[in-house]
This record gives C-alpha cells, structure tokens and sequence, in this order.
C-alpha cells in the first residue's frame, strides 16, 4: 500500500485525488508548510498563496515539498488578487475540495503589551488581515468549494481568554472565531464546511515575532496533559488535513484544540 519509505502512494491517501488551496506558508517551519507536505504524501495537488515581500520566501519553501508547488500571490487585502486567484484555480481545475487559511498579522504596536496604546489604524489592519480575511477569501472561492462540498479549515489561537502579550491579535482571533461559525451558517447549505484547528504555541517564524512568546513554552508543557512539543507540528497538520479530508463530513462551525489538552486544565 505504501511507497517506498513509507510515505502513501498518490492513490491511497485519505486526501488522494483532492485540490487544495493552501495559504501561510512562510518557511519549512510554518504550520502551512506541513498541511501542505502531509495533503501531499496523502495525494492531494497543492497550490500555495504568497504576498508582497513574503513572496519569494513563498516560492523557495514550496521548492520543499515532496513535489514542488505553484504558488499564486494573494495579498487577502486586495479582492482584485483573490479574484485572479479564483480565476487560476477555476482554469485549473473546476473546483476546489479545500482551502486552508492560515494568515495573522498584527503591526507590533497592537502586541507585547501595549493594548491601551494600540491605534486604531493598527487595529484595523490586525482585524482586516487576521479576521475579515476568512470571509474575504471564502466568499469568492465558495462556488468552487461548493462544486467540490469542500471544506475551510482555519488556525487559531484559543480566543476564549485573554493571554499575555497577545493584545489585539487575540481580539482578532476572537473576530476570526466568530466568522468562521457565521461563514459555518451562510455556506453550510452548499455543502461547504467550516471548522477551526486551536493550535498549542509551535516556534513559528509569526510566533517569534511576538514578545513573550517564551512564557508560552514552559507553561505549555507543564499543564497539557499529554505535554507539548513547541517544535514539532505534526498533530496539528494531521488534525488540519482530516477536517479538511471527508472523514468529518458532517461537522462544521467547531473549533478543534489540538494543544496537548491545555484549553481544558484550570490550573
């Protein structure tokens, strides 16, 4: 069944034969990246996202993949490249089985501590990237997804409470939350689903970029009951692509923690 080293065979993955649009691929370490090599071994086609500076970083780590992966650019701000993106993959394919979305950005005054100071500009633009961008790229790629009953899988952060030095990227996450349940609601009666992964801290190039973040690390691994590994996505990226597979064809609007069991232990 298997191919040599182990690895599935294009035909006998639980993905095998779906097209993914996968976005948030930064570096080999970045949670995308590993979505994107496990829907690979278990025989999706890939395409990735990239945009402004990030894109040529985009297009070296798809390089990295087991086979390598067009990459379209997709600034989420700008409706014009989502829709080129839209047409690219209508041309290429007809469809789309799934879409995951795995983009956050917060300009450095909305973290670190300075939630009373934060700028309403600064704000916006950690809302309109994080958030609204879930709703921005999922309503026009819904027809595809619709003639795939495909499946939208974002990554979040636990927004329930309020974290150190997360700021306003954790009231994003909250927005982003939320519109995934409403988009759960809207797009549900086209087949479409839409589900949420909560992932524990893994040592990403976005998660260094955030001051403190090293307070997550030990706390992490002290309460999760199962422990947690800050470097290693894999259950995150296994737990991705079977939301994203149909081996959960009849759940939507749910956020998954895949943290090592920390959301659920008070102290």
């Amino acid at each position: 069944m298997n191919g040599s080293g182990g690895r599935p065979m294009a035909g006998d993955g639980i993905v095998a034969g779906k097209k993914f649009l996968i976005t948030g691929v930064l570096t080999d370490a970045s949670l995308a990246f590993n979505v994107a090599r496990l829907a690979q071994e278990q025989g999706a086609e890939v395409v990735l996202t990239g945009a402004g500076r990030g894109l040529r970083l985009t297009e070296r780590t798809a390089r990295k993949l087991p086979e390598p992966a067009d990459v379209l650019a997709c600034d989420v701000t700008v409706p014009e490249e989502i829709d080129a993106v839209r047409a690219d993959l209508e041309q290429r394919w007809g469809c789309l089985d799934g879409l995951l979305h795995a983009i956050g950005f917060a300009p450095q005054s909305c973290l670190g501590g300075n939630f009373l100071d934060a700028p309403w500009d600064d704000v916006a633009t950690a809302v309109h990237i994080s958030a609204y961008s879930l709703a921005g790229l999922t309503s026009p790629m819904a027809p595809l997804l619709a003639e795939a009953k495909g499946s939208v899988v974002g990554l979040t952060f636990d927004a329930s409470v309020a974290w150190p030095f997360y700021d306003w990227m954790g009231v994003a996450k909250a927005a982003f939350e939320s519109t995934a349940r409403y988009l759960a609601k809207s797009l549900g009666p086209q087949g479409i689903r839409v589900n949420l992964i909560s992932a524990g801290p893994i040592r990403t190039m976005a998660a260094k970029s955030i001051s403190g973040f090293e307070q997550f690390e030990d706390a992490w691994a002290e309460r999760a009951p199962l422990g947690w590994d800050i470097t290693d996505s894999e259950a995150v990226a296994r737990s991705t692509l079977a939301l994203m597979s149909d081996w959960f064809g009849g759940t939507t609007g749910e956020i998954v923690h895949v943290d090592g069991g920390y959301h659920a232990i008070g102290a």
